[in-house]
């Protein structure tokens, strides 16, 4: 079950015209990439304009469903973790008292020596997609970059931009640097939409009419937790 909350405005004049947006609670991640070395620090921030309190809670391949104090420091509704390890890798999500949970950011600590930076969000339709391939020490060589196994192409500054990506851009990643290696693979999404929109149009009425007669331009705005 997904948090959220649904805003209405209600138009009214020869047609109702009811417009719903709804607001989806969200996990967001800084520095703002999925992929780390160990060694340093992540804080994840959970993103409402609600009351509902929030926490951040975790998978991995040890434990599941833990919360923030038992590997992080809480903060509200922020979590903070100072050094990362290759442990630390898992799915990280929000979840309300209530049980409501957020959208979820999988999270990868490599001891190696290669990371893609690539978005943690999923990417808009439309958009330039740009990744990086860094390696530890940072150096500006050439990178290789894969998608589903597949290679793209090599770049010769280890960083490589998709224009007016698509859906058919969502796959899993990959880069390389020679003598250096490569990183983990991180999936990255396409959507085509950052609100869910409902319209509903109901035929207007003689009641309808006449209030629309005696208000022209009246807009009604409802918050509906």
């Amino acid at each position: 079950m997904t948090e959220t909350s649904l805003q209405c405005l209600l138009l009214l004049s020869q047609v109702s015209l009811l417009i719903c947006i709804t607001h989806q609670a969200r996990l967001t991640i800084s520095p703002s990439r999925s992929q780390f070395f160990e060694g340093v620090s992540v804080s994840l921030i959970c993103e409402d304009d609600s009351s509902a309190g929030w926490t951040v809670r975790r998978n991995t391949t040890k434990k599941t469903r833990t919360q923030c104090a038992d590997w992080g420091e809480a903060t509200g509704s922020s979590c903070n973790i100072s050094v990362v390890f290759t442990r630390d890798s898992g799915v990280y999500w929000c979840e309300s008292r209530e049980g409501a949970t957020s959208n979820s950011i999988t999270l990868t600590v490599t001891g190696g020596s290669v990371i893609l930076q690539s978005p943690v969000l999923p990417v808009m339709e439309g958009d330039d997609l740009t990744l990086s391939c860094q390696s530890k020490p940072p150096s500006n060589l050439p990178a290789a970059f894969y998608k589903d196994g597949s290679l793209i192409r090599t770049e010769s500054t280890g960083h490589m931009t998709l224009h007016h990506v698509t859906r058919s851009d969502e796959g899993l990643y990959r880069c390389s640097i020679s003598s250096h290696g490569e990183s983990p693979p991180s999936w990255i999404s396409v959507t085509g939409s950052d609100l869910a929109v409902s319209m509903v149009m109901t035929p207007s009425t003689q009641a309808d009419q006449g209030l629309a007669d005696d208000y022209d331009d009246v807009t009604t705005e409802h918050h509906l937790n």
